[in-house]
């Protein structure tokens, strides 16, 4: 990985560069948010690094799929959406690794790609959902008889769909939730589900702004989200960004603003959904949806279908990913424990399907408390199509 460029804290982009913001065939987007996530120009991805904020907005330039997995595992991008997108893109640069290669050992190599890109962070299904289908795009041309000729640029015009399906379908989430809230509402989010965990917009954060557009939106409070600091550095960093009001709470304040009637409802992303509407998230998520329930809040999940696993009865089957003590253990690379002490560091918790109130998704909502559970989109699921 390569620091590619930096720019001022509230600076834009390049003007002159496009290509974030334009489809395969060059058709302007117009951008949803103030925030650019990922980008892929001149045969590199850009990325954001999110380790950095909010002090340093910093690109960092994968130029290899080996690249875009370290990022990937390094946290530098994060958030379900995000990664799949950002996995999209190093299936693309994978195949042009290998482009002059036969065709046999071309899928090989995209194979071996993608089950590369899946270790990296095995809760966050959307991961897998992207490379099976970066993977099965391969293996259809290749089917087809098109040969190698021109293959990565096939897969990369795929990448860039995933991208742009990704921004469109946020868009869609928060309209969707939006409906769910009434003018005045006070929202509390737990760690950052907003533009910076997808390609654009967010699902809770696409809530939130939808809401805010609206005028429907009175403040969020922002969970701190530790140990990772998502809420304090990422999301308060963004919805700041676009004028959003926001108050920023430890983590551990959540059920005394709840009791105080500050909170009107909780709006959280997620990392991977079971067929039964048990929910992986952030790890803390379980807590607030038990103080939710137990101060007669509605608890919001807003994601994609390609977030949902039809494969998995219910969440006990659902991975959970632990990662590095010092997380815990250091603040801004300082220790704030004494040297020694065991660490439990699990990323993602489980909230059972009896504690969400709903699941928004593109589609439509859910209502899991009420009996309601996601098979109602079985056949309408991108991960069945894509993993065939």
């Amino acid at each position: 990985m390569r620091n590619a460029r930096k720019r001022q804290r509230g600076g834009a982009l390049d003007k002159t560069n496009r290509s974030l913001n334009t489809t395969p065939s060059g058709e302007w987007i117009q951008p949803m948010s103030n925030v650019q996530t990922l980008e892929f120009r001149e045969g590199a991805l850009l990325l954001l690094d999110q380790r950095k904020l909010p002090g340093e907005e910093t690109y960092i330039s994968c130029r290899d799929c080996g690249e875009v997995g370290e990022a990937i595992r390094t946290m530098v991008v994060r958030g379900a959406p995000a990664i799949g997108v950002a996995a999209a893109y190093g299936m693309a640069l994978a195949a042009k690794e290998v482009s002059d290669r036969t065709p046999q050992d071309l899928l090989l190599h995209l194979e071996r790609a993608a089950e590369s890109l899946k270790g990296t962070r095995p809760t966050a299904v959307n991961l897998a959902w992207a490379a099976h289908r970066l993977l099965q795009t391969a293996r259809n041309a290749l089917a087809s008889g098109a040969g190698t000729q021109g293959f990565a640029d096939r897969l990369l015009a795929e990448a860039h769909r995933v991208k742009e399906e990704d921004i469109a379908i946020n868009h869609r989430i928060g309209e969707q939730g939006a409906s769910l809230l009434s003018a005045g509402s006070r929202l509390l989010t737990h760690c950052n589900a907003g533009s910076l965990a997808t390609a654009g917009y967010g699902t809770a954060g696409g809530v939130i702004r939808s809401a805010f557009r609206q005028g429907k939106l009175s403040l969020v409070y922002v969970d701190e989200t530790r140990p990772f600091l998502q809420g304090s550095r990422l999301t308060a960093w963004e919805l700041k960004k676009e004028g959003i009001p926001i108050v920023l709470i430890t983590d551990n304040m959540a059920g005394y603003c709840m009791r105080r009637g500050d909170v009107h409802a909780v709006i959280v992303g997620a990392d991977r959904i079971a067929r039964n509407g048990d929910v992986a998230n952030k790890i803390g998520t379980y807590t607030v949806a038990v103080l939710a329930r137990e101060n007669s809040l509605p608890f919001y999940v807003a994601a994609p279908l390609s977030t949902i696993d039809f494969s998995l009865p219910s969440g006990e089957e659902i991975p959970i990913e632990e990662r590095a003590p010092e997380e815990v253990t250091h603040i801004g690379g300082k220790r704030i424990c004494p040297e020694g002490v065991e660490v439990f560091n699990p990323a993602f918790d489980i909230t059972p399907a009896s504690l969400v109130d709903a699941i928004i998704t593109e589609r439509g909502i859910v209502r899991p408390k009420l009996g309601e559970t996601p098979e109602v989109w079985r056949n309408e699921s991108p991960r069945l199509a894509s993993e065939g």
